[in-house]
């Protein structure tokens, strides 16, 4: 009887990318005893990350999710009030504005840079003032490595008082109009869970210009213990703070940062000089206001113009043990969210109906690039 073929092994979406200097940090924590939530590590992440990017303050927590929390909780949100929110994102960027009790406000995407409309933006805002109902923030998020328009958006937000927060959960290493991801608005967060870019296992970073921000998020995040030598708490807390030993991982992929960038960008172009031929393919654009990380490569696929849909090539990748994904589901669409104001969305809808993630871990090889590609052109070619 013929011997069956070994499976082939799995590629993942965005898998973790470890090397030599994050064990080395790990290793100290444990040599040290500095296994408690808070120690050296820690302090010099939040120090070399701001460092890094020239931010003034930050403060590590266990989630890019903690972060947005504490984010909005320092806003001093009441129930009822309104936050916007790109809608094309994942549920974590919307899912802390519930919390506070305040209501969340979807604003689609334009077809340029899949990322918030800032047009769009700008005509409801100034329909919401000519009625006196502004929201109290807007939150914008950094779609798939590349930044929101965020220099426009801000200015739009200055114009009407609708305080700014960025979320750069996906865009670590993203620059927009020659500043970094995380630069703009009141405060800004991300995420080092372990699909992204860096990761600290699971991880996330608040930053902002004001230290009295961050000063109040860590203690926060610590249980909002007062400075007593008992245990007294004035008011609600949480266990939110990153831990000595995940900082330690957090600082070795710091270091590498800039090498992962370049790997992504260079596992993108690999793919449109292989892709780009195919009817009804488009992959998503840069704007030209920034530079993308391409922490994802992702493309859409127009059933009429290409023969097959998104869920054909999703399908057959992972009959090959490829793991690839729909583009995130709109917000607006979400069951949990269902009843909450949408401004537009046909955008948002047709790049998830039509859009894919394809694997684009900073890892991998020459030899996995070529399996994706040939399993994707097969597909095509079999019309």
């Amino acid at each position: 009887m013929p011997v069956a073929s070994p499976p082939k092994p799995r590629l993942f979406l965005s898998p973790p990318h470890i090397g030599a200097a994050e064990l080395a940090f790990v290793e100290e924590a444990f040599r040290t005893n500095w296994i408690a939530p808070v120690g050296p590590h820690l302090d010099l992440f939040e120090r070399e990350f701001c460092a890094r990017f020239g931010f003034r303050h930050a403060a590590a927590v266990a989630s890019g999710t903690a972060a947005l929390h504490l984010a909005i909780r320092l806003l001093g949100i009441r129930p009822g009030e309104e936050i916007a929110c790109s809608t094309l994102t994942f549920a974590a960027s919307a899912n802390p504005i519930v919390y506070e009790r305040a209501r969340p406000v979807f604003i689609d995407s334009d077809e340029a840079t899949w990322n918030l409309d800032p047009s769009l933006l700008e005509d409801w805002l100034a329909r919401r003032a000519r009625t006196g109902r502004l929201p109290r923030a807007l939150i914008a998020v950094d779609l798939y490595g590349q930044c929101a328009d965020l220099e426009r958006i801000a200015a739009i937000c200055h114009r009407h008082g609708v305080v700014l927060l960025e979320d750069a959960a996906e865009a670590l290493g993203a620059t927009c109009a020659g500043k970094p991801a995380g630069a703009f608005g009141r405060m800004a967060i991300f995420s080092f869970n372990g699909n992204k870019i860096i990761t600290t296992s699971g991880g996330g970073m608040l930053v902002a210009e004001e230290d009295d921000l961050i000063s109040r998020a860590r203690f926060l995040a610590t249980q909002a213990r007062d400075p007593a030598p008992h245990y007294q708490h004035s008011q609600l807390g949480f266990n939110y703070r990153l831990s000595n030993v995940l900082a330690g991982i957090g600082r070795g992929q710091l270091q590498s940062l800039e090498m992962r960038v370049k790997n992504r960008r260079r596992i993108f172009e690999r793919y449109v000089a292989e892709l780009h031929d195919l009817p009804g393919l488009t992959f998503m654009p840069e704007a030209a206001y920034g530079r993308s990380t391409r922490w994802l490569t992702c493309l859409t696929i127009d059933p009429a113009k290409a023969g097959v849909s998104r869920e054909d090539v999703r399908l057959t990748l992972e009959n090959e043990n490829i793991e690839a994904r729909p583009v995130w589901k709109p917000l607006h669409l979400q069951p949990v969210f269902a009843g909450c104001e949408a401004v537009g969305g046909s955008v948002a809808e047709r790049l998830f109906h039509q859009g894919l993630c394809l694997p684009s871990g900073s890892a991998m090889t020459d030899d996995d690039l070529q399996r994706v590609v040939e399993t994707v052109r097969g597909v095509f070619l079999r019309q």
